[in-house]
């Protein structure tokens, strides 16, 4: 620990504070939503620290005193601080406090401050501590009662612990409050493709431009009347790890997400395997899951520049477009648009949500609405100035929500070196 000030003390925090582990919870005494004393479990922990601001109140059992007796638990005193000892929920670091008298059964362990010590102070010191570092090196993560009395402990004087445990509650209700308000941005923006999504595919976008134009026709074509060709890849037996650029690789389906292709999603081909160049990727094809389950079928994509090491996957169909037609920006997005999806999604032949398909011969039969081709060029002039203004606001919205992510464990590591008030 580095240097503290003069007035405070490092020492183990097994001296100002008394750590203990809950007790077993037999089956048959399980399941009561009414007693004496709530029975906290990992999964209390973990709802009360996302919905209940880290407040232990309510529970998914609860106990009489008699049975508490049984089973020989002391019930926790309010002000505890209590976290997973045991599983992965140990590498979540999740802190909650207890409010009321209770018990925690053998996964869960809880501290408590003794007289004179600060419980909120205690409890905001134990937020710093990464415990999924602490824990044992075995199969299962797991927390001895030892590893966590050890803890250097920096003991401010009382009326000082008090201070820092008032500012971090203001700035941390703070912290929250931003990353509250950064979470509802993605969906907004989430939306705001949505919209202009549909606008596009509906012909509302580009209403100001019929003024000057004034071919609004939309004709009905099948999918296979305004394709050159669609193909179906090849998945040879291939190594999870994807190839560096210089090698062939085969994409995966996960390559595939609405609207965008990830072309880092890919598998490398083993050096004893011959690659199938026609099968490689080019700008401008657009691409569709045909098989898997029932939510990834029918996810449409568009390739952003040649690819030309990367081949095509066996669950995926490539289709090249009759550019004289439809451009391919254009069908990619009325592929994504709901009513195609719902059209496309009841071509799927298999009953198994686990593993459905899209036959090519189906695929080929799907009606289109497709506008003049001086139109599609304007919607799609449209659409990707509209993303790419999307596209900037999510960049800024990671970058502030990394740098809120980095405030709540600097504002604590900064207030037990002394340095916060």
């Amino acid at each position: 620990m580095s240097a503290l000030p003069t007035s405070w003390v490092d020492i183990k925090l097994s001296e100002v504070a008394q750590v203990t582990s809950g007790v077993g919870f037999p089956n048959e005494y399980q399941g009561h939503t009414s007693g004496d004393l709530p029975f906290f479990k990992v999964s209390d922990i973990s709802h009360a620290v996302l919905a209940n601001r880290g407040e232990l109140k309510t529970a998914n059992h609860y106990v009489t005193y008699e049975i508490a007796e049984k089973l020989k638990g002391k019930p926790l005193v309010p002000g505890s601080t209590v976290f997973a000892k045991i599983g992965e929920a140990v590498r979540l670091n999740r802190r909650a406090t207890v409010v009321t008298p209770c018990l925690i059964d053998n996964n869960v362990m809880a501290v408590k401050a003794m007289e004179g010590v600060s419980d909120r102070y205690v409890h905001q010191f134990l937020r710093t501590v990464d415990f999924g570092e602490s824990a044992r090196s075995t199969t299962v993560p797991s927390l001895r009662k030892g590893d966590v009395e050890e803890l250097r402990f920096p003991l401010a004087p009382a009326a000082e612990q008090k201070r820092i445990a008032d500012k971090l509650d203001t700035v941390l209700t703070r912290v929250d409050a931003v990353n509250t308000r950064l979470a509802r941005v993605a969906p907004l923006l989430k939306r705001f493709r949505q919209s202009v999504l549909a606008a596009a595919t509906s012909g509302r976008l580009t209403e100001d431009w019929y003024e000057q134009n004034l071919d609004k026709s939309r004709a009905k074509f099948a999918l296979g009347d305004l394709v050159v060709s669609i193909d179906q890849g090849w998945s040879p037996k291939c190594e999870a790890n994807a190839a560096p650029p210089d090698k062939w690789s085969v994409m995966k389906t996960t390559a595939i997400q609405a609207l965008h292709f990830y072309p880092e999603e890919n598998k490398e081909l083993p050096y004893d395997l011959n690659p199938r160049p026609h099968l490689a990727l080019a700008d401008g094809d657009v691409l569709i899951t045909r098989a898997g389950p029932r939510s990834r079928a029918g996810i449409t994509c568009i390739v952003r520049g040649d690819q030309p090491m990367l081949m095509l996957c066996d669950k995926a169909y490539r289709v090249r477009v009759d550019r004289s037609k439809i451009h391919p920006q254009m069908l990619n997005l009325l592929l994504n648009s709901p009513e195609v999806l719902d059209e496309i999604d009841g071509m799927k032949t298999g009953i198994s949500e686990s593993g459905v398909n899209l036959t090519q011969a189906k695929f080929r039969e799907l009606a289109l609405s497709v506008p003049h081709i001086a139109e599609q060029t304007e919607i799609v002039r449209r659409v990707e100035t509209l993303f790419a203004f999307a596209d900037r606001l999510e960049a800024r919205l990671a970058q502030a929500q990394t740098a809120a992510t980095r405030l709540t464990p600097a504002l604590l590591a900064k207030a037990f070196r002394g340095e916060l008030v």
